[in-house]
């Protein structure tokens, strides 16, 4: 079932609907930061809106894929940031609701669209094309963006139950980079690994 799902991604119509999918989520997502970008210095504005930048990063992924095209370093931004902050999503709202927060049909569309984003780095690895190179300069812009987040206080709004632990979703954060880093070396760089052709 999985395979024929990951064959099926090599379809226009399928990359057309993801394309679409992913850029209403991505507007939307902009459009959720509006209140923190308002009040963030200019020079973090390329770093606060962390989620819907990943998506952006795979909207740019999924137009060149409809001209069976590849864009290697893109897609090293796309699959890193898309686990990284799909996976922090899903844990910061599923911690908000354990430390005590009410959760709402918002909390959970993030939970499932974050979720969904990590999932599609994961399904669209075999048709990445990304080399070391490329995953170093990837690596190295997330471990800045964790820096400007923890360091800087750049980083997205969490609840105000988890504002204590700031310094521990920090630290978090950054195992996740690491992780996301790792996750993508596995699936989609390595030799020996699964690879398809759009």
């Amino acid at each position: 079932m999985v395979n024929y799902f990951i064959h099926m991604l090599r379809k226009k119509w399928v990359l057309s609907l993801l394309l679409i999918a992913n850029l209403v989520g991505t507007i939307y997502g902009y459009w959720w930061y509006k209140e923190q970008l308002a009040i963030t210095p200019r020079q973090f504005y390329i770093f606060v809106p962390d989620s819907p930048t990943a998506s952006l990063f795979l909207v740019f992924v999924l137009v060149v894929f409809l001209f069976k095209k590849n864009w290697p370093l893109m897609e090293a931004f796309a699959a890193v940031t898309l686990i990284k902050y799909g996976v922090w999503a899903v844990v910061m709202n599923i911690a908000a609701g354990l430390a005590g927060a009410t959760l709402t049909w918002e909390n959970y569309m993030l939970i499932a669209s974050h979720g969904a984003m990590a999932i599609q780095a994961l399904i669209f690895a075999p048709y990445f094309r990304i080399k070391v190179r490329h995953l170093i300069i990837v690596s190295i812009w997330t471990i800045t963006n964790d820096i400007i987040d923890y360091v800087y206080g750049m980083h997205p709004w969490v609840a105000r139950v988890l504002m204590n632990n700031i310094t521990e979703i920090g630290y978090f954060t950054f195992s996740l980079s690491v992780f996301s880093i790792f996750v993508v070396y596995m699936f989609a760089v390595r030799k020996n690994r699964f690879m398809l052709n759009l």
